[in-house]
C-alpha cells in the first residue's frame, strides 16, 4: 500500500494532542485524561469523550485551532477523555464487556474527581456503539448516572447500505473473524487497508500515481498523520464488531448481552444529541439519522458538511463549514432534510450549547486536575497513545 501522508512531519505530544491535561487514571485497558479548565468557572458536571477502540483519541485533539477538546474546554466544560490501549494479543480475548465494564469505571474515577454523580457523555463512531451499551446498563440498574448523551457519526442500526457492504459477504466475515482469531487481534494496518478499498481511487491510486508513478513525496497533513497511525483490535471485540454488522443485532431487543444486561435501545431516555456527515462513506447521513429512533429519550440530529473524519475535525471559523439543523427528528431522514436549514458554521457549536445546557450551573474552575483518590500520573497526552505495539 503506498504512503499516505510523512508521519515524520508530526509527533504526537509535541505537534499533535496538546491540549494541556493529566492522565488521572489507568489500567490494562484504557487511561483516564482529564483536560485543565480554560476558563475561570465551569459547568458542575463534566463530559466524558468515549473514542472509537479504532484508531487514537487524538483526532479529537490535533493541532491548535483544530482541536475539539480544546475548543470544549475553552466553553467552559469539564472535558474527561478515554485512551484506549493498543492491544497486543495478550488481550485478545477483551470483548465488549471489558470496553463497557471501562467505560462504566471511567465515569466512577470522573464523578469522584469533580465530586458529582452526573455527567454527560460523547461517544464517536465505534466509541458510539460501546457507549450506548453501557446506556442501556445504567438503565436497566437504575443507576441514573448519565444528564446527555450524544453520538458522532454513530450508527446503531446497520440495516442500511454502506461502504462497509462491500465486506458484509458471510465468507468474507467469517475470513476476518478467523484471521483476527487466529492471531490474537486484527491489525492496525490490515484494518487500515480494509477502510483504504472502500474508497480506491482517492485512498489507494491517488497515492500509487502520485508516490511510484511522479515521485512525488508523501503530502503532510495532520489528519492523514493519524490516519496513519493505526492501532489494533482485540480478536473478541472484532468478532462481536462483526456480528452486530452482519445481524443487526443492537436493534433486536435482548440480542446483544452486555455487563450482564440484554441491550434494550429504548431503555435510553436521556436527551441524545446525534450528527452525521453528508458525504460520510463510513457511516452515511441516514444511517445516523436512524440512531435517532431507536432510543428513546429527545433527540437532536445536526447534519456537517464534509466526510467521516473530516466533519469531526471541523472548528469554528472555518469558511467551508456548514451544517443542517431541524425540529425533532421522527419523520425519517428524507423528510427531516426537506425542510431543515443550512447554517454556516460548525456543529461543534450546537453540541457545546446543548451540552451547556445539560451539565448544571456554573462553578469556579478546579485549580489541578485530579483529586486525592485520582492523582496526576503524567501529562497528557499520556503513555498508551504513543504506544506502537505491534499486531
Amino acid at each position: 500500500m503506498p504512503s499516505q501522508t510523512d508521519r515524520s512531519a508530526f509527533e504526537v505530544g509535541t505537534d499533535l494532542a496538546v491540549t494541556p491535561g493529566a492522565v488521572v487514571d489507568r489500567d490494562e485497558l484504557a487511561e483516564v485524561i482529564q483536560y485543565l479548565p480554560a476558563t475561570a468557572t465551569v459547568r458542575r458536571q463534566p463530559v466524558l469523550i468515549i473514542p472509537p477502540p479504532i484508531g487514537r483519541y487524538y483526532f479529537l485533539d490535533l493541532r491548535p485551532g483544530r482541536s475539539f477538546v480544546e475548543y470544549a474546554v475553552s466553553r467552559g466544560l469539564q472535558v474527561f477523555m478515554i485512551s484506549w490501549r493498543n492491544p497486543d494479543p495478550s488481550l485478545g480475548g477483551l470483548g465488549m464487556d471489558a470496553y463497557a465494564a471501562r467505560i462504566r469505571s471511567a465515569m466512577d474515577v470522573v464523578g469522584e474527581i469533580c465530586d458529582t454523580p452526573e455527567l454527560s457523555t460523547i461517544g464517536f463512531c465505534a466509541g458510539g456503539i460501546l457507549m450506548s451499551t453501557v446506556l442501556n446498563h445504567l438503565a436497566a440498574t437504575d443507576a441514573g448516572r448519565v444528564r446527555a448523551a450524544s453520538f458522532a457519526v454513530t450508527l446503531l442500526d446497520f440495516d442500511s447500505r454502506a461502504a462497509l457492504g462491500a465486506f458484509s459477504a458471510p465468507r468474507l466475515l467469517e475470513l476476518a473473524r478467523k484471521r483476527s482469531s487466529r492471531a490474537g487481534v486484527i491489525t492496525g494496518r490490515q484494518l487500515g487497508n480494509v477502510f483504504s478499498w472502500m474508497r480506491p481511487d482517492d485512498l489507494v491510486f491517488n497515492y500509487w500515481v502520485s508516490n511510484y508513478l511522479m515521485g512525488d513525496p508523501p503530502p503532510v497533513f495532520d489528519i492523514l498523520a493519524w490516519n496513519a497511525d493505526s492501532t489494533n483490535l482485540p480478536a473478541r471485540l472484532h468478532a462481536e464488531f462483526l456480528d452486530i454488522f452482519k445481524h443487526n443485532t443492537l436493534c433486536q431487543p435482548g440480542a446483544v448481552q452486555v455487563l450482564g444486561a440484554g441491550v434494550d435501545l429504548s431503555r435510553i431516555t436521556v436527551p441524545t444529541f446525534v450528527t452525521g456527515a453528508i458525504t460520510d462513506h463510513l457511516t452515511p447521513w441516514k444511517g445516523c439519522y436512524r440512531t435517532t429512533e431507536p432510543v428513546g429519550g429527545q433527540s437532536t440530529f445536526v447534519l456537517s458538511n464534509a466526510g467521516h473524519i473530516a466533519s469531526l475535525v471541523n472548528p469554528p471559523g472555518n469558511p467551508k463549514a456548514t451544517y443542517y439543523i431541524n425540529g425533532e427528528p421522527g419523520a425519517g431522514p428524507d423528510t427531516w432534510f426537506k425542510s431543515a436549514v443550512k447554517q454556516p458554521g460548525t456543529w461543534w457549536e450546537v453540541w457545546a450549547d446543548w451540552t451547556a445546557e445539560r451539565s448544571g450551573a456554573e462553578v469556579p474552575a478546579p485549580a489541578s486536575a485530579g483529586s486525592g483518590a485520582h492523582p496526576p500520573l503524567e501529562p497528557a497526552p499520556g503513555g498508551y497513545v504513543r504506544d506502537r505495539t505491534a499486531g
